[in-house]
């Protein structure tokens, strides 16, 4: 393990005329305005999880390694180039975690929340870091929105209930076209039964296929459908369909999930070819996205049911389904159909101006009032001329300005002024919160 010291001498120092330091290749600031449409789309993700019983859950950032090469599989692009290791001054191999269903289901494990009554519904909002090449809506650091359901049976409900939540959270930021692509690609048998028909198909192939589809032959045939390289689409075309090799329960519970979702008037459309990315799904896999004529389809939320996840990690088998969301990807959606998606709609914003000393420190526990008060009120302690606080005021929307000076102050009155008319009226100051309150209604 690399020692943890930092070695100084490697660090180039950098004076004025030095070169300037930007963010890592992938990792963006989060500035005020993005915090804002953020912080609508986690309040609109909160009340419709929690409306469907799902209680909030956070896990660590920082991981065992083996928790994802266990269950996201060793195979995967994810394990073998994505994850980023963390140096650790023990003998620990730790990891920023890539994805945040295995950290949930590990954290059921060992706080026994199976002792609890069954299922049980987890949110989360959090980060992730994958070390893939950035594009648009992706980042080497991106936040998630996710839901998982643990725990009880096996039940073709919870897989429709996980899609309904989901679209009718993707519904409440009023995203149109969406439609939900969903495969089963069964049990463990199924599965077995249905790589042999695969591999017979791709053997068939062998010099047309790219490397990566070469090598996932011999590791994990599944994710053949998976291959976005050009040279392999006619061949995933043509590859047989999951769904022709099912096994009875497997279709009675992909059947079920339908018939859930169509009463629910939830659009879907088949996806034969639908597989996911991860080793760890069985049965249900799913896709939500929306349907763009110049970009095509545009995955938001993706998901599936995953029985075998606990059982990989040493424990029993326990019923699993849920679904992630990305956050710079919805967030991109949301923008494209409303530019303005999470600015403040209300433009009744109060400016307090103040003209010299005595005002400043006196503004000081006016402000303290409207907080008391919950009213919206800003300013700038630090200016001190009239007119560029007036212009500040403007420019923040603001409909009134607080104007107090030195002579207010004496004689505890405040002068309120209509930015929008220039008209002004003095009061008593102990009345300002009382007038205001009644002028924002």
């Amino acid at each position: 393990m690399p020692s943890n010291k930092i070695n100084k001498k490697k660090i180039k120092k950098s004076g004025p005329k030095g070169k300037q330091i930007l963010s890592p290749k992938g990792m963006h600031d989060v500035l005020p305005e993005e915090a804002q449409a953020r912080d609508k789309l986690y309040k609109v993700a909160k009340d419709v999880l929690e409306f469907y019983g799902f209680g909030k859950i956070e896990t660590p950032i920082v991981e065992n390694a083996e928790l994802f090469s266990r269950t996201v599989g060793e195979s995967t692009d994810i394990v073998e180039k994505e994850m980023y290791a963390v140096r650790s001054r023990g003998k620990e191999h730790l990891v920023m975690r890539p994805e945040m269903t295995a950290s949930v289901v590990r954290s059921y494990l060992e706080h026994g929340l199976h002792r609890l009554p069954q299922p049980q519904f987890l949110y989360y909002i959090g980060p992730a870091f994958r070390h893939e090449n950035p594009q648009a809506g992706r980042y080497r650091q991106f936040w998630q929105i996710g839901a998982e359901v643990l725990g009880g049976e096996s039940d073709p409900i919870y897989d429709a209930q996980i899609i309904i939540a989901f679209s009718r959270l993707l519904g409440e930021l009023k995203l149109k076209n969406l439609i939900v692509g969903i495969n089963s690609i069964g049990g463990t048998a199924d599965r077995q039964n249905y790589k042999k028909k695969l591999l017979e198909h791709y053997r068939l192939h062998n010099k047309e296929i790219c490397k990566d589809c070469m090598r996932r032959m011999k590791t994990n045939p599944l994710r053949l459908l998976d291959c976005k390289s050009r040279s392999c689409q006619n061949i995933i075309d043509e590859a047989p369909s999951v769904l022709d090799h099912l096994s009875s329960p497997s279709k009675a519970h992909f059947k079920s999930v339908l018939e859930f979702l169509d009463e629910a008037g939830i659009p879907y459309v088949l996806k034969p070819r639908l597989v996911r990315g991860l080793d760890y799904y069985n049965k249900t896999v799913f896709e939500i996205f929306t349907e763009d004529d110049e970009k095509g389809e545009l995955s938001l939320v993706g998901g599936g049911r995953y029985d075998y996840l606990a059982e990989i990690l040493g424990r029993r088998s326990v019923a699993g389904v849920g679904a992630a969301m990305g956050v710079e990807r919805v967030l991109e959606a949301a923008k494209e159909r409303d530019p303005s998606f999470g600015t403040p709609r209300s433009k009744k914003r109060v400016y307090l101006i103040h003209i010299g000393d005595l005002a400043k420190r006196k503004s000081i526990s006016l402000l303290e009032e409207f907080r008391e008060a919950h009213l919206p009120i800003i300013g700038n302690l630090g200016k001190t001329s009239l007119s560029n606080q007036l212009e500040a005021a403007d420019k923040a929307g603001a409909t009134l300005a607080l104007i107090l000076g030195q002579k207010e102050v004496f004689e505890e009155d405040i002068i309120i002024r209509d930015m929008k008319t220039g008209a002004q009226e003095t009061i008593p100051l102990k009345k300002a919160v009382k007038e205001i309150k009644k002028r924002l209604k």
